[in-house]
């Protein structure tokens, strides 16, 4: 495994669509392995695989412990609606509100080839949404509201918990 460079906002390849995965191989396999480590070592909840300069459909998530690995996935169902403060590896230093479905239900391949389908509600089904949508190209501060940097967040976080 090795670390990767995160591209950031303005780099080109975040504005366009991920091309399909037409063969789950080795390489795809160290790949998703990179992809991991780099999350982590970011601090990351997510990372596509155009946040590392690949422009392929797949995408890794880690929530409460748990690795959902997603190789062109495809969101099958959405409901309700949900509106959070979200981040990303490459937009740092930025937040933003974005409204999300509160439910979804994602299928795609495994790094076996398998079909996996998740149904995910609150913060997994905002996570699968923010990485599936950077495979088509979107960055969450094109759909965010009330955009801030992460000292005005953790300043109005204070003011919250002294009231």
């Amino acid at each position: 495994m090795a670390l990767r460079n995160i591209v950031e906002r303005g780099d080109e390849i975040l504005d366009k669509k991920a091309k399909e995965v037409k063969a789950i191989d080795d390489h795809i396999c160290m790949i998703l392995d990179d992809m991991l480590e780099t999350m982590r070592a970011n601090n990351g909840v997510g990372i596509a695989a155009p946040q590392v300069g690949i422009r392929r459909r797949m995408f890794i998530v880690e929530v409460d412990g748990v690795v959902y690995e997603m190789i062109n996935p495809e969101i099958l169902e959405q409901s309700g609606s949900q509106c959070e403060y979200e981040g990303c590896l490459s937009v740092p230093g930025l937040y933003g509100r974005v409204e999300r479905p509160e439910y979804v239900k994602i299928a795609g391949l495994n790094r076996q080839g398998e079909r996996v389908v998740y149904e995910a509600d609150g913060f997994l089904a905002t996570a699968f949404c923010h990485e599936n949508d950077h495979l088509d190209g979107q960055l969450f501060i094109d759909k965010a509201v009330d955009i801030k940097t992460a000292e005005e967040l953790y300043a109005d976080d204070e003011d919250d918990a002294e009231e």
